[in-house]
């Protein structure tokens, strides 16, 4: 796909999916600034802080310490107007109260394992399902309710924020005590980029992703159905009907799955097709061309009536593809109601229930090694 991007008042011409350029800071220069302010009072009385980071070219983050939450970002249009692209909750009682995962950490183990259990090492782990059949996105406390601990970076790769979290062993039924490190950062070629590890005490699975929901209009309320995306992906990992993967890494080509050239959201979302009707639309991991561990290309985007283009690149195996298909009548920020399909995630990670797959790739993490992933949603306009 050829096109000129125009980015932050620049205009490129660009021949197939490229980075997203923007405005350069000259090395040993801080670029943006970060600004730290109470948010609000936890329930047991402890304070959670918010980050408001402003970057070289003008975009903007605010991110909370409870669930490691993007509560907002911003990104210009064609017109240079910034617009809020994520949605999100107006206060932290809302986040406790009312939490779905916008803008959070999910974690230990992103997505659903079988029956809530794995074999590990020839040994039985059982997790904490809830009560539930499975267990799904780290637990019922898992990491997007927990209080992070929040740090200020100022440097030259632009403005950001570490957060840390230790998770003791046995939590949620996961073994090892677990010391987790993200940190989000404004780069100053206009990205969203997402740094996350990990150490362990002992032996354990995990697998953390970013849970933004996107709306690339910068108007929550509308319907993302146009817009355009296109996945780097060949194939898709299925499930049955209890959405629990099967296993099988099934071919994208000639169903509702292919996105390997760009078209809108939209076009197949309620296709008469066993999966799509499973999910009520879309909620499912593509697998990412490419080795595990690469930092490459995944997806692009574009809203049309903006511009605003997002580009997904990822060290992560897949990407998990959810179109709000179950978010209705839910009041969010700005006095905004959320309906179905006014947002979509692109969450980077391992596939569903890959403790129990042998043939997916690997979750274990063991003593010694330290675990990375590595993200960025760059951010341009396109026509």
């Amino acid at each position: 796909m050829a096109m000129n991007r125009r980015v932050f008042g620049l205009t490129l011409g660009v021949t197939g999916v490229m980075a997203v350029a923007g405005c350069a800071t000259a090395p040993g220069v801080r670029s943006g600034s970060v600004r730290e302010t109470p948010y609000g009072v936890l329930p047991d009385g402890r304070s959670v802080r918010a980050f408001d980071l402003t970057g070289a070219g003008g975009m903007t983050a605010r991110i909370i310490e409870y669930g490691a939450i993007v509560v907002s970002l911003t990104a210009p249009d064609r017109h240079g107007v910034m617009g809020d692209v994520v949605l999100g909750l107006d206060t932290l009682e809302d986040y406790v109260e009312r939490n779905r995962n916008f803008g959070t950490i999910v974690g230990r183990y992103a997505g659903r394992i079988a029956g809530g259990q794995f074999e590990l090492d020839g040994r039985t782990v059982q997790l904490d399902t809830g009560g539930g059949a499975h267990s799904s996105h780290g637990g019922p406390d898992g990491f997007a309710r927990r209080l992070w601990r929040g740090e200020a970076i100022h440097d030259d790769r632009g403005p950001g924020v570490r957060l840390t979290l230790i998770s003791p062993d046995g939590d949620q039924g996961f073994p090892g005590e677990l010391t987790t490190e993200v940190i989000y950062r404004l780069t100053p070629d206009g990205a969203l980029r997402i740094d996350m590890s990990a150490t362990t005490t002992r032996p354990t699975v995990i697998n953390l992703t970013h849970h933004g929901y996107f709306n690339l209009t910068g108007d929550g309320s509308r319907p993302i159905l146009d817009h355009e995306l296109m996945m780097a992906a060949d194939a898709f990992t299925p499930f049955d009907a209890n959405k629990v993967v099967t296993g099988e890494i099934r071919p994208v080509a000639g169903t509702p799955f292919d996105f390997r050239e760009a078209k809108p959201i939209g076009r197949h979302i309620d296709a008469d097709e066993e999966q799509i009707r499973i999910g009520n639309g879309y909620d499912h991991n593509f697998v990412v061309r490419g080795a595990p561990g690469d930092f490459r290309l995944a997806s692009w985007s574009r809203d049309p009536s903006s511009g605003r283009v997002m580009e997904l690149h990822t060290t992560a195996p897949g990407v998990q593809l959810y179109t709000a298909n179950a978010i209705r009548d839910w009041p969010a920020k700005g006095g905004v109601v959320y309906q179905p399909r006014t947002g979509f995630c692109l969450e980077p990670q391992h596939y569903q229930d890959s403790p129990n797959r042998p043939e997916f790739p690997s979750t274990v993490l063991r003593p010694g090694p330290t675990y990375r992933q590595r993200h960025e949603y760059r951010f341009g306009v396109q026509g």
